[in-house]
């Protein structure tokens, strides 16, 4: 292990880095005034695309502005706003089904016998943070005039007020930890796909939704939790492949996996949202962002060429680009 040696700098000394490397900056000022309210390390990641390949010392490509920098760091943050405007939408979904399931299956306290769970799950820490959500100091007003008003019920509320204290992330873990068929068919039947494949959906949208709300870049990111592809794939899925190439523009040639990357979730999350939200266009919207900002590397988010041609996309592509001619 080895010491960490490196000064904390000044916004004028990033400044002086920046220029050093060959960045353009015909507004200091305007730099400046990002680097106070964006931050110089946030901003670095955004950098990378445009440092010259192979070499040691960081140049930047020539003509690299930093405003080459800031449009990829605007693009990625009007993907995680619109990602996080889907991801709601299908967390909202599983918390009613998962909450319609087991209040009609097993009544409103159902939820606090183990038997209706795997094994595996920790039943008790369920009902542990449930109880320990009732001693916090902001307690969620339902849960306070529930305790108030109904003496002799369980401690713990019913299913409908349990839900919505868990984190997305918990009651994705809930829901595949579901142990009786008539559970989890219900789910099936509603959502359209097969429980294996909706618990990794589930599980890794949580987890884009966390680094979403986290202000963590979607862009050129390999993500540690991956969706499952179905055993049976649909006939207007699109192709996915085990890997593609990258290298064009600026971009250095590399082989990547694209279902590690973004890719594969968006075709996860217009799935779910042609279940969910079919009147939402949210294709078309992903659709006009993209084509909104052409400059940034499709492959490094996990697109194969000519994506939009695939059936699965087509109709929104066409919608959005007609409309964009208007």
């Amino acid at each position: 292990m080895s010491d960490f040696h490196k000064p904390a700098h000044s916004i004028e000394e990033q400044v002086t880095t920046l220029r050093s490397r060959g960045l353009a900056m015909p507004d200091e000022a305007r730099v400046r005034h990002y680097l106070a309210n964006i931050s110089y390390f946030r901003l670095s990641a955004y950098t990378r695309p445009f440092y010259q390949p192979g070499l040691q010392e960081h140049r930047f490509l020539e003509g690299t502005s930093f405003d080459d920098v800031l449009r990829l760091y605007v693009f990625d943050r009007e993907l995680r706003l619109l990602l996080l405007d889907a991801i709601e939408r299908l967390e909202v979904a599983l918390r009613a089904q998962l909450t319609n399931t087991l209040a009609e299956h097993h009544g409103p306290h159902g939820y606090l016998n183990p038997d209706i769970f795997d094994t595996r799950y920790n039943h008790g820490w369920l009902l542990e943070k449930l109880e320990n959500a009732a001693k916090g100091r902001e307690t969620e007003t339902f849960l306070a005039h529930y305790r108030k008003k109904y003496r002799e019920a369980p401690n713990q509320p019913p299913i409908w007020m349990a839900v919505e204290l868990l984190t997305f992330k918990e009651v994705s873990t809930l829901v595949a930890k579901l142990r009786l068929p008539e559970d989890t068919q219900r789910l099936e039947g509603h959502f359209g796909w097969k429980m294996p494949v909706l618990r990794s959906w589930f599980r890794s949208l949580s987890d884009l939704r966390n680094v979403c709300a986290h202000h963590g870049r979607v862009w050129n990111r390999e993500f540690g939790s991956r969706p499952e592809m179905p055993r049976k794939i649909p006939a207007d899925w699109p192709s996915i492949p085990d890997n593609i190439e990258t290298g064009a523009q600026q971009y250095p040639k590399q082989r990547l996996n694209p279902k590690r990357r973004l890719y594969l979730q968006l075709v996860v999350i217009e799935s779910l949202m042609q279940v969910v939200s079919p009147a939402s266009q949210w294709a078309e919207r992903l659709v006009i962002l993209l084509d909104r900002y052409p400059q940034f590397s499709r492959p490094h988010m996990g697109f194969p060429g000519h994506w939009d041609t695939e059936l699965f996309w087509r109709e929104a592509v066409m919608s959005a680009r007609e409309g964009a001619k208007i």
